[in-house]
């Protein structure tokens, strides 16, 4: 299981999970206390359930590069290009715009 801390600027918007059945993504409860917080994406709006795909959620995955910058990528680091979302982890820490992806390091990873 691979995760991820989504940063919407600098405040914590949610985790996002990679596991045997998809991907979820869910808003921090902090973060939907906000008076100002903003939804990463339309297509993801503001709301305390998870959402859930079978694939890489749209958004997530167009912050992914492209062309030669994704070939660098998958060369340096030696990952698959179908493994969408250790590139999301690997690429994604410091995107244009205002969301960020960070590694969430867990014992699975660890060992």
């Amino acid at each position: 299981m691979k995760q991820a801390v989504v940063y919407w600027k600098t405040l914590k918007a949610g985790l996002l999970t990679e596991s045997d059945e998809g991907y979820s993504f869910v808003y921090d409860p902090d973060y939907l206390t906000l008076p100002d917080a903003q939804p990463i994406s339309l297509t993801m709006p503001l709301q305390e359930e998870a959402i859930l795909s079978h694939t890489l959620h749209p958004f997530f995955d167009g912050l992914i590069p492209e062309g030669w910058l994704l070939d660098i990528a998958q060369r340096n680091w030696k990952i698959n290009g179908r493994d969408r979302m250790a590139l999301l982890l690997a690429c994604c820490r410091d995107c244009i715009g205002a969301v960020s992806i960070e590694h969430l390091s867990t014992t699975e990873d660890e060992a």
